[in-house]
C-alpha cells in the first residue's frame, strides 16, 4: 500500500490529467454517435446542441428550461423535473465536486488547448490584477441568476411591466460560447448564424457572435479566461464545501512559498496566503490539483476523498516531477 501510494503522490498528474480530459471530451463530444447518454443534468458545458454526438446534456439547459414555468406550478408535479434534475446534478458533483470544470468540462479542455497552443509559439499570457480578480469573480453569479430569473419571469409576466420574450427561454444558452464551438468539432456549424426571425433573437444570437470572439481571444492570451464568468463554476460553488472530493491544506506545514499559486490557472491567491482553512475550495478552483504537485512540502496539500488521500504533496514526489521536467 505504501509503495502504490508513493507511485501516486510521486506521478506527473497533469500527464494524467491531460488523458482524462482527451477521454472525457471525447465521451461528451461523440458519445451520442456510441449511444452514450449520461442524461441531461451534468455539471460541465456538455452542450445540448450538439445534436448527433453528445454523450450527455449540461445541467444549465434543463434548468432554464424547467424554470419557465408559471408561480402555481411550482406547488404541482411539474416541479418533480426540476427537482429530479437538480438531485441528479447534486449527486454528480457530491462525487467529483471541482473536478468536472478542471478534468472533465469539454469547453475548459479546449481553452487548455489553446494555453498549450500559445506556449508552442511562445507567446506570454496576462493576468489579472488583484482588484480585477476580485470584481470578476461576481459575473458568473450574475449570469447565474439572470439564467434562473429571466426564464421564469417570461412564465410569470407582471402586470404593468415589459414582457419578456419567448426568445429568452434559454438566455444563457443562446450567448454561451459551447453552444457554436463543441457542436463544431462534429462537423456542425448550424449554431454560427444570426437569427433574424425576431428582433430579441437577432440581438442575443448577435451578442452570442461577439461574446464567442471574445472567449477565443480571451483564452489564447489568458488561461481559462472563460472560467472566471461561468455560472456553471457559480452553482457548484453554492455546494463545493459538502462533496467528497476536497482539497485540504496544513497551514502549520506552509512556508508560504508561492508555487502553488504560481502554477494556478485561476490565480487563487488563497491557495499561499491562506493557513487558517484546512479545506481551500475557491469558488474559482477547478481542483487541477496543480497546487499539489507543485508543492515542496511534505503533506501540506492534499486531494481527499471521503477523508481519504488520493493525491499528496511529498518531498520525494515534487522532485521526482522536478528532474522528470528537466529530462524533457
Amino acid at each position: 500500500m505504501k509503495r502504490l501510494r508513493a507511485f501516486v503522490n510521486g506521478a506527473d498528474i497533469q500527464r494524467f490529467r491531460t488523458w482524462f480530459q482527451l477521454f472525457a471530451f471525447v465521451l461528451l463530444v461523440y458519445g451520442g454517435y456510441l449511444y452514450i447518454d449520461l442524461g441531461n443534468s451534468l455539471p460541465v458545458f456538455a452542450c445540448g446542441f450538439n445534436d448527433a454526438g453528445r454523450g450527455g446534456v449540461c445541467f444549465l439547459l434543463p434548468l432554464q428550461h424547467q424554470t419557465h414555468i408559471p408561480w402555481e406550478s411550482l406547488f404541482s408535479w411539474r416541479v418533480l423535473g426540476l427537482v429530479f434534475g437538480f438531485l441528479t446534478f447534486f449527486a454528480w458533483l457530491l462525487v467529483l465536486n471541482k473536478a468536472w470544470c478542471g478534468y472533465v468540462c469539454p469547453l475548459g479542455t479546449i481553452q487548455d488547448w489553446m494555453t498549450a497552443l500559445r506556449r508552442r509559439l511562445r507567446l506570454r499570457y496576462s493576468v489579472y490584477s488583484l482588484e480585477s480578480f476580485t470584481r470578476l469573480k461576481k459575473v458568473k453569479y450574475v449570469l447565474l441568476v439572470l439564467l434562473i430569473l429571466i426564464p421564469f419571469a417570461i412564465g410569470n409576466p407582471v402586470e404593468g411591466l415589459p414582457h419578456v420574450p419567448e426568445d429568452m427561454a434559454t438566455p444563457f444558452c443562446t450567448i454561451c460560447p459551447a453552444r457554436m464551438v463543441i457542436p463544431a468539432f462534429t462537423g456542425d456549424f448550424s449554431q454560427w448564424t444570426l437569427d433574424f426571425s425576431t428582433r430579441t433573437a437577432l440581438v442575443m444570437t448577435s451578442l452570442g457572435m461577439a461574446i464567442l470572439g471574445i472567449f477565443f481571444v480571451g483564452a489564447f492570451v489568458n488561461k481559462r479566461f472563460f472560467c472566471f464568468f461561468c455560472p456553471m463554476s457559480a452553482l457548484q460553488a453554492l455546494f463545493s464545501n459538502i462533496a467528497l472530493l476536497k482539497l485540504r491544506k496544513d497551514g502549520d506545514k506552509c512556508t508560504r512559498c508561492g508555487d502553488c499559486y504560481r502554477v494556478c490557472d485561476m490565480q487563487i491567491k488563497a491557495i499561499a496566503d491562506d493557513v487558517e482553512r484546512k479545506t481551500l475550495i475557491e469558488d474559482d478552483c477547478m481542483m487541477c490539483l496543480k497546487c499539489v504537485a507543485a508543492c515542496p512540502e511534505e503533506g501540506c496539500l492534499k486531494a481527499t476523498f471521503m477523508g481519504i488521500p488520493v493525491y499528496e504533496a511529498t518531498e520525494a514526489g515534487f522532485f521526482r516531477r522536478l528532474q522528470q521536467r528537466g529530462g524533457q
